[in-house]
């Protein structure tokens, strides 16, 4: 293990690039995206399969958001995101809304047909769907991130003054603020809401490590539970049906319950953890090996911690994105689509060169769009005949 993989050593990277709140902002945020595979601007992972030419082109899209874009699945359209606005294409390429406004560092996250874009260190907000805007306004301080559940509500972690180094707050699916949690210790990083509006739970980074804080109810300021994890950086969380969370750390995933209960779900036996993607039906993990080169595993798991499927890596994996049980696989050399259970699914038609493609979003119905500074097109798994 070189320094730079010690996670000890990362934490303590970041805790000195964090000493400012507006750097903290914008670089938690992309280390976490970078991990994560979610869409953003430089989602670079390592590892995969032998070549094959897997799928055909179905489409192209043109949008027209400036730079550092950004995209999520709407259910039947696609949303982008970037520098000038957001801009909403249907499957058939027609435009449904467009909003211009200016962005320095675009994101995005999207459920059930709604999202919601920000700008990370900035302080717009936009929440919408395929044909209009249901909020927009400006954050009183620098944004660190946002994620909006399936029914619409949202919540935005902000740095604002008064002495508070975070600020949370929670708006329903109207836009309208319901709730505020102010964290005076530590560095918020993150927050989500539990599918039901009844739970938030609150990720920030502490002197001692790393700790999620949960409100119940969204009526009392007071925490109704707390998760330490000393010495490790926890990089996301996600609600499961079950009404616990799944946390990713550098070292494992762990499971932890509303009260402040938890412990580790799957350990990553040494590996290093190059992707991840949190799903309700299934995680998926890239493992890397301690080695030269790109060797590890792509391991996929329900999310109760056993195992669907597995498969041994040995190329680079530039981007992966899944939805509905389908798990597509961007790399320089094609494209490839799995279910749950890491079976390759039907593939056909001809090579589709894409130069510069270094995002994959997965859609509807076994199609994927695959993306780039310049180009957005379709592609699709080929489907399976009786």
């Amino acid at each position: 293990m070189t320094s730079d993989d010690n996670p000890k050593k990362k934490k303590r990277r970041l805790i000195g690039i964090i000493s400012s709140l507006v750097s903290l902002a914008v670089m938690v945020y992309v280390t976490i995206t970078i991990i994560s595979g979610r869409d953003f601007n430089w989602p670079k992972f390592s590892g995969l399969f032998s070549s094959r030419n897997p799928v055909g082109m179905v489409d192209e899209y043109h949008f027209e958001v400036g730079q550092r874009r950004v995209f999520a699945d709407l259910g039947g359209s696609v949303a982008a995101v970037g520098t000038l606005g957001v801009q909403v294409l249907d499957f058939g390429g027609t435009e449904t809304l467009r909003e211009p406004f200016r962005m320095s560092t675009p994101a995005i996250s999207a459920a059930n047909r709604r999202a919601v874009a920000f700008d990370i260190g900035g302080t717009f907000v936009r929440v919408f769907d395929e044909k209009g805007i249901f909020s927009a306004f400006e954050t009183d301080g620098a944004i660190v991130s946002a994620s909006i559940n399936k029914n619409g509500w949202f919540c935005v972690c902000t740095q604002e003054g008064g002495g508070y180094r975070g600020v949370v707050t929670v708006y329903n699916n109207k836009g309208k603020s319901v709730f505020r949690a102010f964290l005076g210790s530590g560095y918020v990083l993150s927050s989500v809401l539990s599918p039901d509006n009844k739970n938030l739970a609150v990720l920030n980074l502490t002197d001692g490590g790393s700790r999620i804080t949960f409100y119940h109810g969204l009526s009392k300021e007071e925490p109704g539970g707390t998760f330490d994890l000393p010495d490790e950086l926890i990089l996301d969380m996600r609600f499961i049906p079950d009404g616990k969370l799944i946390a990713v750390t550098t070292r494992s995933l762990i499971v932890v319950d509303i009260s402040g209960g938890g412990g580790e779900l799957y350990g990553f036996s040494g590996k290093r953890l190059g992707a991840y993607l949190l799903e309700d039906d299934f995680i998926a993990l890239h493992l890397l090996d301690y080695s030269v080169g790109f060797t590890g595993q792509l391991i996929t798991l329900d999310p109760d911690g056993s195992s669907l499927g597995e498969l041994i890596t040995d190329r680079e994996l530039i981007s992966m994105s899944s939805s509905g049980g389908c798990l597509a696989i961007l790399r320089g050399d094609g494209y490839y689509f799995f279910n749950s259970a890491l079976e390759e699914l039907p593939a056909s038609g001809e090579t589709v060169p894409i130069v510069g493609a270094d995002r994959i979003l997965v859609l509807e119905d076994g199609a994927a769009l695959a993306t780039g500074d310049h180009s957005a097109i379709t592609i699709r798994a080929a489907t399976t005949e009786s």
